[in-house]
């Protein structure tokens, strides 16, 4: 386990542009950065969300860069916010993602690390079928409480490997994880936290969550980075 404690984290605010609009992100680098984590935000969350800052304040800690980023503009969310459609609408936010990831290609402080996924609740399907559209791209997915099955189509077609992780009183999304993994054809692995609900609030429970997508991320950024390096 590589620790980078006490190290200097650069914190950014950035601007992406997405067509015609500017999605609002938060940008942390590490002084070594051995790869870099785009987190795909969930149903009704946001980059502010305190469960996936604290899963990246973590990643940080093993010199994985994060970028947690609105999918939806401000204004979107008030529209969602009532409706909730836009939320679900996964093709949407598989777009917004693809296009903030060709930006991490190309922003000079990220464009030369691997770029991961961690998506949480409707963001999960969203990382799966944007990795399954830039394969050359994106190393590793990791869901948490997600909804892989919201992907359809483009499960198959993912490339990176994939790790699911789901609460163990999660009994619905549980057998959801479960029919996303049969239709996975790449390196895959569904690990259930015990005691766990959707959210991951029981103690320690998050940390688990945490845990499992820093090993799961330096397997597979970090150790690809060195080989090809």
């Amino acid at each position: 386990m590589t620790q980078n404690v006490g190290s200097t984290i650069d914190e950014r605010l950035v601007a992406v542009p997405v067509g015609s609009l500017t999605l609002q992100g938060n940008l942390n680098l590490p002084e070594s950065t051995r790869g870099v984590v785009l987190f795909a935000h969930g149903s009704g969350s946001s980059r502010h969300s305190p469960r996936n800052r604290h899963v990246a304040a973590m990643l940080n800690e093993a010199n994985l860069a994060t970028l947690l980023i609105d999918l939806l503009t401000a204004e979107e969310e008030a529209i969602d916010s009532p409706t909730a459609h836009l939320r679900f609408d996964i093709g949407l936010l598989a777009q917004r993602l693809v296009a903030v990831t060709d930006w991490l290609a190309q922003y000079p402080d990220t464009r030369h690390n691997r770029i991961g996924y961690f998506g949480a609740s409707t963001g999960a399907a969203a990382a799966l079928v944007a990795a399954a559209e830039r394969p050359q791209l994106v190393g590793a997915i990791v869901s948490r409480g997600g909804r892989p099955d919201l992907a359809g189509a483009a499960l198959p077609r993912v490339q990176a490997p994939t790790l699911l992780i789901v609460g163990g009183n999660d009994f619905e999304v549980i057998e959801l994880n479960k029919a996303a993994l049969a239709q996975l054809r790449c390196e895959k692995r569904l690990v259930i936290v015990p005691g766990a609900t959707h959210l991951f609030e029981e103690a320690g429970t998050l940390d688990e969550v945490a845990r499992l997508a820093r090993e799961w991320f330096e397997q597979h950024l970090t150790a690809a980075a060195a080989r090809s390096g």
